[in-house]
Order: structure tokens, then sequence, then C-alpha cells
């Protein structure tokens, strides 16, 4: 069963410093803000669990995803400064990876490439 699907997700993990959590925080949340503008994503928040961070985003295809990129980059350079990504997952189906492959092979994610399902959000 072949998919309609473009939808994107990126899957980050974040350990971040000790005496560093409430900066990272303030940071997320600038984050939340600039992506409420972005057409293209689906959803954007991020969950804590002590120091771990874990940031949960779908973008109705690649495109979205890079321009969501391009558009927290500023902000993601200054996280990273706090905190390292210790996973990296991208997930959508192949004709999708294949253009977020390169914009993001500095990151070093591990792709998934979706075989079959659904988005409800597709039109």
């Amino acid at each position: 069963m072949a998919t309609q699907d473009k939808c994107c997700t990126i899957v980050p993990y974040f350990k971040v410093q000790n005496g560093k959590l409430e900066a990272f925080k303030a940071l997320s949340e600038k984050m939340v803000e600039n992506t409420k503008k972005e057409p293209k994503c689906l959803y954007y928040g991020f969950s804590f669990d002590g120091d771990v961070a874990f940031c949960r985003e779908g973008y109705e295809d690649a495109d979205g995803a890079l321009a969501h990129l391009e558009n927290v980059g500023p902000l993601l350079e200054e996280a990273l400064k706090i905190a390292e990504i210790t996973r990296l997952e991208v997930h959508g189906p192949a004709e999708e990876l294949e253009k977020l492959r390169e914009p993001m092979a500095e990151l070093k994610p591990q792709f998934f490439t979706l075989e079959y399902g659904f988005c409800r959000y597709m039109g």
C-alpha cells in the first residue's frame, strides 16, 4: 500500500547543560513563537524530562521543514551553545527525505522512510 502522505517530522532530543535549563526554555519559547508564522508547520512544541528536551515538530512536506530550519536557524545555533543534540531522526516519504538529506547532513540525522500511512492534514 503506497502513501500519498508527504508529511515530514523532525525528532530531536537535546541534553541541556547543568544550570542552563531556564535559558534553553526561553529559547524554546522564542522558537515556538517564530514557528507559529510558518504556513506549512502542522505542529510544534517542546517537552521536558529534567535536563532532556524533546521538540515535537511536523510539516506538510520537506519544503516546510526546510523553511522551518531557515526560520529558527539563529535560535537553534544559540540553543546548541547550551545543549547538545543526543538523537535526531527525520521521518517522511522517500522523495521528501531526498530533499532533506543534503541540507541536514551536518546535523547527522537518522532518516526513516515512511512506506505506509496517511495524514489527515493533507488536502
